[in-house]
């Protein structure tokens, strides 16, 4: 079976476009037009924004986050963004190759511990969630059952004369989001594209099964567990704005008949418990697969019972998604890490083919712990900090480091061991797009752009064996130039839809 067979994922739809000057890919779709009609532009909004409402791409408010009284529709593009047919089947077919991987390295406490060695002496937050691995391992793996859900990102880097290139920008391994609401937007753009008067280009747009294929990995890890009473739980933070992305991936488990269960991380410390077989028990329900909306960021761990509430999970027999290995595999630490020659080697040797095609996404990733080889890419850095992003061990968006800011965190850290707890990597360079960004209480207008593709993947592993390893669907993000970094739940970028060219 071919790679979309196996994954459930339809293959790319056979696509008959003019050729387009650079310039022309700005929009893919009458420029000129476009850019004249300002009545137009009105009414598609408008189109748009009632479409995002009847097809649910909704979030709560700023103002409100905790309550659904009040709603709004996520921000997204009116139009779908231009994306390269090749880039985008280079990152789908790629994504196996990555759940592989990370799933390898998970299993590998000798370079987890040699890699994040440093790491944890410089910051606090990997060291406490090393502090639970290390626990884990001496008392050993409860459930052998692994389930992962990852989601890996990518800019397409254009060069002076070259044609662009897919470059991966982070793997993201825990609470990798949007497979919901990015589900629902292709509807939104074709009617965008039928109340135009486009249906050509409308029958263009792909669908995205991202939400349905990461639902039948937690469905079968479910299954995996064993028992048709246990429920899946959703741990979720105290306010999330983004709580319908989540909705979207409950429902379609409480339609394959499976009980979902949502708790804050606090409430498995105060109700939560293990039996004698550590069976994980919250409110009389018994937890066959745990789900982390949260726990990837030092605000998720307010006080220590939190970090009890973790520690309680991971010894738990409940299948963790991720378990506490595989966050760790998520961190920028490890990710510079597998540049380093003969690390992709180590883990898959039996598939040369994977390798290359894993290593024509990376860009240059550097170590800046104390010693000459960080000294050195220091000092480059500061000398030109255009040209390098200075990444600390966060996720969830918003924490990357650019320009004239980078030059001083590193005049700042390098001369101590601070400086561990980042590491460095080269500026992607993308090719900009223009589109109008569809932001609740904000003007429209006509913005310079740049994507930002994401492919989901999910494994499942009981014991050694790999029993599922798919490409489940994507995610595209727009946003601004004039942010360097930030996502949709940091109002910076909007959900998208790939355009294929």
């Amino acid at each position: 079976m071919s790679a979309g067979e196996k994954s459930g994922y339809s293959r790319l739809p056979s696509l008959s476009l003019p050729k387009r000057t650079e310039s022309e890919l700005l929009i893919p779709f009458a420029v000129d037009e476009v850019l004249n009609n300002h009545t137009l532009i009105q009414n598609l909004t408008i189109a748009a924004k009632d479409a995002a409402l009847l097809q649910g791409v909704l979030m709560r408010t700023k103002e409100d986050p905790t309550s659904s009284e009040t709603i709004c529709y996520a921000p997204f593009s009116l139009f779908p963004s231009p994306v390269p047919t090749e880039l985008f089947t280079q990152a789908f077919e790629v994504q196996q190759d990555f759940n592989l991987l990370v799933d390898k390295i998970s299993m590998d406490p000798e370079f987890l511990k040699k890699a994040l060695a440093s790491t944890i002496e410089a910051d606090e937050f990997t060291a406490r969630l090393f502090d639970i691995y290390n626990q884990v391992l001496e008392e050993g793996i409860t459930q052998p059952i692994t389930l992962g859900i990852n989601r890996s990102d990518y800019m397409f880097d254009k060069r002076p004369g070259h044609a662009a290139t897919l470059k991966q920008i982070e793997i993201n391994t825990i609470a990798a989001s949007f497979a919901g609401l990015a589900a629902k937007v292709p509807e939104v753009h074709r009617h965008v594209m039928n109340v135009w008067g486009k249906p050509e280009e409308a029958a263009k747009i792909q669908s995205n099964k991202a939400a349905k294929g990461i639902c039948k990995g937690i469905a079968k890890a479910w299954r995996l567990y064993g028992s048709a009473e246990a429920v899946v739980l959703f741990l979720v933070e105290r306010a999330s704005r983004n709580i319908f992305d989540q909705r979207c991936l409950e429902m379609e488990l409480w339609n394959k008949n499976i009980r979902v269960i949502r708790r804050q991380t606090m409430d498995i410390y105060e109700r939560g418990s293990l039996d004698e077989n550590k069976k994980l028990h919250i409110d009389g329900y018994e937890v066959a697969v745990a789900y982390f909306r949260t726990g990837y960021s030092p605000d998720d761990y307010h006080c220590d019972e939190c970090w009890v509430a973790r520690l309680m999970i991971e010894r738990s027999l409940a299948i963790k998604c991720p378990n506490i290995a595989t966050q760790l595999v998520g961190t920028k630490k490890i990710q510079q890490e597998l540049v380093r020659a003969g690390v992709l080697e180590n883990y898959l040797s039996e598939c040369p083919e994977a390798i290359e095609r894993i290593r024509a996404t990376f860009v240059g990733l550097y170590s800046i712990d104390e010693g000459p080889e960080g000294d050195e890419i220091i000092a480059k850095a500061v000398e030109d900090p255009e040209a390098y992003v200075l990444k600390p061990q966060r996720e969830g968006g918003g924490n990357n480091i650019f320009s004239e800011e980078l030059k001083q965190v590193l005049s700042n850290i390098k001369d101590g061991s601070k400086r561990s707890a980042y590491i460095l990597m080269d500026r992607i360079k993308p090719q900009a797009v223009k589109n109008y960004l569809l932001q609740s209480g904000a003007a429209v207008k006509l913005t310079e752009c740049i994507v930002e593709l994401g492919m989901f993947g999910v494994y499942i592993r009981n014991c050694n064996r790999l029993v599922m390893n798919v490409c489940a669907g994507h995610l595209l993000r727009t946003k601004s130039t004039e942010f360097a970094d930030g996502g949709v739940s940091a109002g910076v970028a909007v959900l998208d839809t790939p355009y294929l060219i």
